[in-house]
């Protein structure tokens, strides 16, 4: 067994790795009983000569190689979102390379599910932005990705939280934009928790308010609408939601804390899913959508149980933060040579945090190779003088 020194409660203490790794196998998303979206996440070029936290720089062959792991997993890409940090660090122009270069790789391959962020993000909210303005910065956004063949994900609107007035100024928006797109679109609700800045969003600081103004606009477009993904964290709102609903309206699930239950569902319905965390344990969900088709409830559960506690760490408050932990996976699992983020956010999480994810990610099984990880998690553990 491999063992390796890490600190616990102020001290530095040994952990032997005890997990089994999921085998790695190529599935289609066809076979899924779920449609599973992972919004993936970009990979930083740690060789270019930028200010990381003004500048972008993105390694395009490792960003696009992992979108094709994630295909032959059997899941779906969720492109542009805020797990590749966008409007964090990734703006709209790199957003906007990134989704044509991702709808490119996807059109080269018959198996690949994709969708992409289209939001308002090239906008600085301000007493200046109004609706009008908001609605043309929508329409910008979605013409690039239609125009490059792909399916909307309609993304909140840091400035459209700061412009509304109230619940009628994002009827009035969301009645506009929908009405234009070419095929039904996923609105994206994100919480405060993932984004301060869109506290209030539906024109109500209450969820549950908030909500009957959001079903308020799906029912007026139902034909318009194939899902919505909330990223509230509260499965009971997204289960009171998941019953309302039109029939023909999926519910994507966003509850990082939460979604195994969810995706399994109860006697009422399911969710499907459009997660960060499935970036982070793709051969796990892969594995457990697959034993969902064969109506293999018990060994669904005792694929993706493991990882919750191990998701839960990666989303603690700050939950804004949770992209830190999705790229240091990646790096221990030998995705990418390096710890370097876009915006320099590898910096966002303590070495503590980041030792006990290595602990959790053991106990999920998700390190793909104990050794590799291991030899890894030290190099990490040197640099801030533990060896």
């Amino acid at each position: 067994m491999t063992t390796i020194n890490l600190p616990l409660d102020g001290k530095i203490v040994p952990y032997m790795l005890t997990g089994t790794p999921i085998e790695l196998k190529k599935r289609e998303a066809k076979s899924f009983p779920r449609i599973a979206f992972a919004a993936a996440h970009v990979v930083a070029d740690p060789l270019a000569d930028n200010d990381p936290w003004l500048t972008p720089a993105i390694d395009w062959e490792r960003t696009l190689a992992f979108r094709h792991r994630l295909w032959d997993l059997g899941l779906g890409v969720a492109e542009a979102m805020d797990t590749a940090q966008r409007g964090m660090g990734l703006g709209w122009p790199e957003a906007r390379d990134l989704i044509r270069r991702a709808l490119t790789e996807a059109s080269s391959r018959k198996d690949a599910l994709i969708a992409c962020g289209a939001g308002t993000d090239h906008l600085t909210p301000g007493p200046d932005v109004t609706i009008d303005t908001i609605l043309r910065a929508y329409e910008e956004q979605i013409e690039t990705v239609e125009a490059a063949g792909g399916r909307i994900i309609l993304m909140a609107s840091r400035a459209l939280a700061v412009a509304a007035k109230g619940p009628d100024d994002y009827v009035r928006v969301y009645d506009r934009i929908l009405r234009q797109v070419k095929e039904p679109v996923i609105i994206h609700w994100l919480g405060e928790m993932f984004d301060p800045a869109l506290e209030g969003y539906w024109g109500n600081g209450d969820h549950l308010k908030a909500m009957e103004t959001c079903l308020e606009v799906i029912e007026a477009n139902a034909g318009k609408v194939d899902g919505i993904k909330i990223s509230l964290l509260s499965k009971e709102k997204e289960v009171t939601m998941r019953r309302k609903l039109p029939k023909s309206v999926r519910m994507y699930t966003g509850d990082d804390f939460n979604y195994a239950e969810l995706i399994a569902g109860d006697e009422q319905g399911h969710s499907d899913a459009l997660l960060g965390i499935f970036d982070a344990i793709a051969p796990a969900a892969s594995a457990a959508l697959d034993a969902l088709g064969r109506k293999s409830n018990h060994e669904f559960f005792d694929l993706l149980e493991p990882t919750v506690p191990l998701s839960r760490h990666i989303f603690r408050a700050p939950t804004r933060f949770y992209k830190t932990g999705v790229v240091f996976l990646a790096y221990l699992n030998g995705l990418q040579d390096h710890f370097t983020m876009v915006g320099g956010q590898q910096s966002t999480r303590s070495l503590t945090h980041l030792a006990e994810l290595f602990r959790l990610a053991d106990k999920a099984r998700v390190l793909a190779d104990p050794e590799l990880a291991t030899a890894r998690m030290k190099q990490v553990l040197a640099v801030h003088g533990v060896h």
